[in-house]
């Protein structure tokens, strides 16, 4: 007859090994959970800081120092990517519609505002009578989507040399002394529901473009007619549409997306 006998307790050597596997299996856990929870107190910190536009502080800080960077870039010899001419699509997208009701005026007109004082009044005969460009390019919205597109109109830099916009003594702007120029360009919509500020800089790129034509025709009321702005090296949303009035500043102007949190460079 057989009696059970007693299961020896293990080593001491086992029992320390098991021990440490222990451990390190509880650090393990503990050190992924302080890990995950880093992020979270991080983002919880961010929340809790004063906030414009509905976003904290410590995001529109973080959009000001990528804005140094990419001001560094830009440059004439900085130009957005250019496609062959049969690449380009017929927009199957509409960006945006904010600021364009009430419908364009009958009588739509731009204003140039060279100084609070000192403006002149444009119309598209006049745009029409500077030289024409034509840029195959890639559109991108902050949405996530873009699409290469074929726009026709002319320089932003040739309307205002022409007329002696941008700069404070009235010289060709893309010739004089940059420490006379202004800083930015503000731009609005007749109706002044949408409004952008360009950095000097991005608004005399010369890819930058008051735009009248789309894939060789006028461009219709949903892409901004009569004319707009089309500015490669930037997000759609500075790319303004149905532009009113022009003006100039050394402080950032308004902006619409920047009031609400948004990057106010964002540049490509």
């Amino acid at each position: 007859m057989t009696t059970d006998q007693p299961v020896p307790n293990p080593p001491a050597d086992d029992q320390t090994v098991e021990q440490q596997a222990r451990r390190r299996t509880i650090k393990a856990f503990v050190g992924l959970g302080l890990a995950a929870l880093v992020p979270v107190s991080v983002w919880r910190w961010v929340r809790s800081q004063p906030t414009r536009g509905g976003a904290p502080q410590p995001l529109l800080e973080a959009h000001k120092a990528n804005a140094k960077v990419f001001k560094g870039l830009i440059g004439p010899g900085r130009l957005a990517p250019t496609f062959p001419l049969d690449m380009a699509a017929k927009p199957a997208r509409v960006n945006g519609g904010i600021g364009l009701t009430p419908a364009m005026p009958t009588d739509w007109q731009l204003r140039l505002e060279r100084s609070p004082t000192d403006s002149q009044v444009l119309t598209m005969d006049d745009i029409r009578a500077l030289p024409k460009h034509e840029e195959v390019i890639e559109f991108k919205c902050v949405e996530g989507w873009s699409q290469i597109q074929h726009w026709g109109g002319v320089r932003l830099v040739d309307v205002l040399d022409r007329y002696g916009a941008g700069a404070r003594t009235g010289k060709p702007v893309s010739k004089t002394d940059p420490a006379d120029r202004y800083g930015y360009v503000g731009m609005e919509t007749p109706s002044r529901g949408y409004y952008v500020g360009i950095d000097m800089a991005s608004a005399l790129h010369p890819q930058t473009l008051l735009a009248y034509e789309l894939n060789g025709e006028p461009i219709s009321a949903n892409h901004g007619a009569p004319l707009r702005l089309l500015i490669p090296i930037k997000y759609g949303i500075k790319n303004l549409k149905c532009i009113g009035r022009i003006f100039f500043a050394d402080q950032p102007p308004r902006d619409f997306w920047a009031e609400q949190g948004y990057d106010y460079f964002s540049g490509l």
